[in-house]
């Protein structure tokens, strides 16, 4: 299928599901719409600042006012475009993800040239040729384009769909070597969804490796730059809400505090429902360090070499444990793997992986009419799928990591292994 076809037949699938009639019970699915994303609740915003009512004043809204604004007036001028409107951002971001993968590859082969030297003879049979890394890039179109999980993000017509074509920008212009885009679209993505704040690592280690300059310098630019950009967001957002700050804590404060819990495919709202209230801050606290910064320095210190990895374990980490996710954030990172789908062979657990997103994939919406609409089940049987649906995704990432690190070390030393003069098995535990 050629690229433009795609582009037309996943366009053409999205705006059918938008007008389609069951659309509310896609928009309303807690694997779609969560109360940060929700386009039930943005319509609500919307509706309370068009009648001079603060939407941040209640418990329904919780998306920045710089958003707010931008579909008040969408609403207000032209609000028959919005079908065509998240079709053309989606479409949009599978683009750029695509441009993304092209220059992420070409940073790849550069990398691989200048370890050449460190291959093992017997190795170099498994260097990248520019066939896969072609076809790496037209894979990454693909899965976005066709993934359900992205299809129906769009079709749900939630705010996840922005959040991702501005994490995808900014990594555009990292590969590109454009600072200033990478920065300013990172901190947009920041000020809307908190967790990409995650990615100004990955993006200076990759600024620095394309502008080819002085590191140090390059690190302390990308983070003024970043920390400049989301400073003025912050301020801008004010300024709209007529000088208040207060929407800070129907935006940050939400995300970190967890007060709403209504289920989603994430592990927060079943914890805290059964939590003793004097325990909460404590796991709260717990909870949001494991999703904000446990990860960061250690996973930067082994691949710093490789931030286009880092970038994408990165993204994988904050969509599964962040405390309001959604089957988008899944969608999105989803794409990045073919990427890496030399890793592929040295991966072990992509069969299990697998069947994991499928079977949950189905019982999830099976389990949750028994739970809510039967009767016949309850919390513990829902909560059990979105448990094994983290817990596929956590193997799934483990499995590229360790995979990365298998074919590293035998690029290097060969892939024939002897233990006393017998065959050997290097196994990673």
């Amino acid at each position: 299928m050629g690229v433009i076809l795609k582009y037309v037949v996943a366009g053409l699938l999205r705006y059918w599901l938008i007008n389609l009639d069951y659309w509310q019970t896609i928009a309303n699915r807690v694997e779609i719409a969560t109360p940060l994303n929700s386009w039930k609740r943005l319509i609500e915003g919307v509706y309370l600042y068009d009648h001079n009512i603060n939407p941040y004043e209640g418990d329904s809204f919780h998306e920045s006012p710089i958003m707010l604004v931008f579909f008040y007036y969408i609403m207000k001028k032209v609000p028959f475009i919005l079908p065509v409107l998240f079709t053309f951002l989606d479409l949009l971001t599978a683009h750029l993800l695509y441009k993304t993968s092209k220059a992420f590859i070409r940073i790849l082969k550069e990398s691989q040239e200048k370890q050449l030297a460190e291959v093992a003879d017997e190795s170099k049979p498994m260097l990248l040729d520019d066939a896969q890394l072609k076809e790496s890039a037209e894979y990454v179109l693909s899965v976005y384009l066709f993934n359900p999980y992205s299809v129906l993000n769009c079709a749900g017509m939630t705010t996840t769909v922005i959040q991702n074509l501005l994490v995808a920008t900014a990594l555009w212009g990292a590969s590109s070597g454009q600072r200033i885009v990478a920065c300013v679209f990172i901190a947009l993505a920041t000020h809307q969804a908190l967790y990409p704040v995650l990615l100004i690592v990955p993006i200076a280690l990759i600024l620095a490796e394309v502008n080819k300059g002085c590191t140090k310098c390059s690190y302390i630019r990308t983070l003024l730059v970043f920390v400049l950009s989301w400073g003025f967001l912050i301020y801008l957002s004010a300024y709209i809400m007529d000088g208040s700050y207060k929407y800070v804590y129907n935006t940050y404060g939400f995300i970190l505090t967890v007060p709403d819990l209504k289920p989603n495919i994430g592990l927060f709202w079943y914890f805290f429902t059964e939590m003793f209230e004097h325990f909460r801050v404590l796991f709260v606290c717990a909870f949001q360090i494991n999703a904000l910064a446990l990860y960061v320095i250690p996973l930067t210190l082994r691949f710093k070499k490789d931030p286009i990895l880092l970038a994408t374990v990165l993204i994988a980490l904050s969509s599964i444990f962040r405390s309001y996710p959604c089957v988008g954030d899944v969608g999105f990172y989803l794409a990045l793997l073919p990427m890496w789908k030399h890793l592929f062979t040295f991966m072990q657990q992509k069969f299990i992986v697998g069947c994991t997103f499928i079977i949950t994939s189905a019982l999830g919406p099976t389990v949750w009419h028994l739970w809510i609409y039967s009767g016949s089940a309850n919390a513990n049987f829902f909560f059990g799928v979105t448990l094994s649906f983290a817990t596929a995704q956590i193997f799934l990432i483990t499995d590229l990591l360790f995979a990365y690190i298998k074919r590293e070390f035998t690029l290097k030393h060969g892939s024939s292994r002897q233990v006393d003069g017998k065959p050997a098995k290097l196994v990673l535990r």
